[in-house]
């Protein structure tokens, strides 16, 4: 994952200036959020952090390119990261990666329901589903760009590609919240997300540098799992957290025996890819 151009012997990147870049981001975007408080009274402060992050977002997409032009010497950021391409291409590689989501949450989906754990409703509100649609297209895109695309590419300007591609990973995992569960459940967590942040990588490596296929493997997985949560699905109590993933009422699948078999098959599947780049 060498950026086109001018390599890291030739405009070296400190750590610093690497280890620095997002957190700066969410700074500003959390102190551009605060003056919004008193002009909306009625927000709750999860909703003022939710606005912080994104204008954090607007200033990544703001500077990103920029920084790409001047730290990496790439004269195409956007398509460095695998962001632009042909409608046909990517629409391809979204799809893949929406499909790739569904065969994820289809044999959960399946034991839940052969193990009386849970009950289909098949009922979808049009707010639950725009809300479903907004996580698979923002969070999907957002933590994409974010993680497979700047941080991958910029660890691979200094580090061996598998070395880069674990560290993206880790990295990943690192800065979701597991640490909040009680005991096994949060290493739990943690094992499934980098399992999936190594899935995704892979995933972007099938599909030839394009973002879009994680961005749909990623979204289709937040977005679809929220749909069934919020609505398709009623999960009783009953339901094992082993299986479900841990999280209570707001469980996790990534972090079950589900979510790490179903993941690991998708590694198996993928396993070329480990050693191949486009």
């Amino acid at each position: 994952m060498q950026a086109p151009g001018a390599g890291p012997a030739d405009r070296p990147i400190p750590w610093w200036d690497t280890l620095l870049y997002v957190p700066l981001l969410y700074g500003l975007g959390w102190l551009a959020a605060r003056p919004l408080a008193p002009l909306a009274p009625g927000w709750r402060p999860d909703q003022l952090d939710l606005a912080g992050v994104a204008i954090a977002l607007l200033l990544l997409l703001v500077s990103l390119p920029r920084r790409l032009r001047r730290r990496w010497g790439c004269s195409t950021p956007w398509r460095r990261l695998g962001v632009v391409a042909s409608p046909a291409a990517g629409l391809r590689a979204l799809l893949r990666g929406l499909l790739k989501a569904l065969l994820l949450l289809a044999p959960l989906l399946l034991l839940l329901l052969a193990g009386g754990a849970a009950r289909w409703r098949g009922s979808l509100e049009p707010a639950t589903a725009l809300n479903a649609l907004a996580l698979l297209l923002g969070v999907g895109f957002a933590e994409e760009l974010l993680f497979r695309g700047w941080l991958w590419d910029e660890l691979s300007l200094r580090l061996p590609p598998q070395r880069a591609l674990l560290l993206q990973a880790l990295v990943f995992a690192l800065v979701h919240p597991w640490y909040r569960l009680p005991g096994l459940a949060a290493p739990a967590l943690l094992g499934g997300l980098i399992l999936l942040g190594v899935a995704l990588a892979l995933q972007r490596r099938a599909d030839g540098g394009l973002l879009w296929g994680a961005v749909g493997l990623h979204g289709g997985l937040v977005g679809g799992w929220f749909a069934l949560q919020a609505g398709l699905l009623q999960i009783g109590p009953q339901a094992p957290a082993w299986l479900l993933g841990p999280g209570g009422p707001a469980a996790n699948p990534i972090g079950g025996l589900a979510g790490w078999l179903g993941l690991a098959g998708l590694l198996w599947a993928r396993r070329r890819w480990w050693t191949t780049a486009p």
